[in-house]
């Protein structure tokens, strides 16, 4: 008889899922669509992002969208230019009824 109990987090969960991100629109994707929007490791794949979000939030996954925000050069009073950091992020679908808590820790 198989067990639907999701196995427990490992240090390399850790390294992948990097942090929530926190907008406007991820919170819209949460409340609509159940939605989570996070940021994740550079080299990670959905395969990767989807076993450990699974192990980190003890939730179902039902799919796993992949983001490359690019960099964007910015001024600063128009002399100065720099650069912000571009990023990857991962909207993952919950199944239904699974819902987590972003702020526990």
């Amino acid at each position: 008889m198989a067990d639907n109990k999701i196995a427990s987090p490992v240090a390399h969960d850790y390294e992948v899922i990097l942090e929530p991100v926190l907008t406007e629109k991820s919170y819209a994707l949460l409340d609509a669509q159940n939605k989570i929007t996070v940021k994740v490791a550079p080299l990670a794949n959905k395969i990767e992002i989807k076993d450990a979000f699974q192990r980190l939030y003890q939730a179902k996954v039902v799919d796993v969208k992949i983001i490359t925000v690019n960099a964007k050069e910015k001024s600063r009073g128009g002399r100065y230019k720099g650069y912000v950091g571009g990023y990857k992020k991962a909207v993952i679908t919950l199944a239904e009824g699974a819902a987590i808590d972003l702020f526990k820790e």
